[in-house]
C-alpha cells in the first residue's frame, strides 16, 4: 500500500523519523525500531519496513563518521563474519517480507525487544543470563556468522536489529566505538538492502521512494541534535530513556500480536 501524500501524513512522517533520529543520536541505536514500529501502526507493516530503508542508510552514514579510518579497517576485519552473514540473512528476510505471518512475527519481535531491554539491565545479571551471554555472545567467527545470519533475517523482514546491537555492545567497551561499529554494520547491510528492495519491487510506487528520500533530511537533523545531547546527558539518563522507549514498543508489539488492542 502506498503512503498518501497528504500534508498531515508528511508532517507525521517527518516528526517520527526526526524523533527516531534523536533517539539514535543520543544512544547510538533505536532509529529503525522506533521509526518502523510507529509507522507500522499507521501504514501497512511491509510498507513501513521498506520506507525506512533509505533513512536508515542516511542515519548510519552520519554516525559511522565517528570511526577513524584505522578503526573502520580493524573493525571490518574483526566483524567480517557478522557483516557477511547479516547481509545475506537480511536479503532473505527482505524477500520473505510479503508472506511472513504478521501476528506471530509481532509477538516474536516484541519478546526479542523486551529481552534486549532486560539483558541491558544491570540488576538482571542472573546466572542463566550470564551463562547465555558467556556462551553465545563470544567473539569467535562461527558465533558471529550464526548471530549475523539469524539477526539479519529478522532485520530484513522487520528493521528490528536489537540482536545485532546487543552482540556488538557485548564486544566493545567504548560507547563511541560501539556507536560507530553499529553504524558501520547497519550501513553496509542497508546499502545492499536498497538495491534488493528495488530489484524485488517492494517499494509500492515512485512517490513512496521519493518520500523515503525526503525523510532522510529530518532523520539526519534528529541524529545531529541527539549527538549534541549525547555528551550533555549522563549515561544513566540516556540508557533509561532509550530502554524505556524500547520497553514500550516491545509491550505494544506483543499486545498487538496477541490481539489485546
Amino acid at each position: 500500500m502506498a503512503i498518501p501524500l497528504e500534508p498531515s501524513t508528511l508532517l507525521l512522517v517527518a516528526l517520527v523519523v526526526a524523533v527516531a533520529g534523536l533517539v539514535n543520536g543520543v544512544a547510538g541505536f533505536g532509529f529503525a525500531v522506533v521509526g518502523t514500529m510507529v509507522l507500522a501502526g499507521v501504514f501497512e507493516p511491509a510498507t513501513a519496513v521498506v520506507f525506512m530503508i533509505l533513512p536508515i542508510v542516511a542515519v548510519n552514514l552520519s554516525l559511522a563518521r565517528d570511526l577513524s579510518g584505522e578503526q573502520v579497517r580493524t573493525c571490518g576485519r574483526r566483524f567480517a563474519p557478522l557483516l557477511v552473514t547479516a547481509t545475506v540473512g537480511t536479503i532473505v528476510g527482505l524477500w520473505a517480507l510479503e508472506w511472513l505471518p504478521a501476528s506471530p512475527l509481532r509477538v516474536g519481535l516484541g519478546v526479542i525487544t523486551l529481552g534486549f531491554v532486560a539483558s541491558s539491565q544491570r540488576v538482571v545479571g542472573t546466572a542463566l543470563l550470564g551463562r547465555f551471554k558467556s556462551r553465545c555472545f563470544v567473539g569467535t567467527a562461527p558465533w558471529m556468522a550464526v548471530i549475523g545470519a539469524i539477526s539479519g533475517l529478522l532485520f530484513g523482514a522487520t528493521n528490528v536489529g536489537v540482536q545485532l546491537v546487543a552482540y556488538v555492545r557485548s564486544q566493545t567497551d567504548s560507547h563511541q566505538l560501539f556507536v560507530g561499529v553499529v553504524a558501520m554494520v547497519f550501513l553496509g547491510v542497508n546499502g545492499l538492502r536498497v538495491l534488493a528492495a528495488g530489484t524485488l519491487g517492494l517499494f509500492p510506487d515512485l512517490a513512496t521512494v521519493a518520500l523515503s528520500f525526503g525523510a532522510m533530511i529530518p532523520a539526519v537533523i534528529g541524529v545531529a541534535l541527539g549527538r549534541r545531547l549525547r555528551g550533555r546527558l549522563p549515561e544513566s539518563v540516556r540508557r533509561g530513556a532509550v530502554l524505556g522507549l524500547l520497553a514500550i514498543i516491545g509491550v505494544q508489539l506483543v499486545g498487538t500480536g496477541i490481539g489485546l488492542w
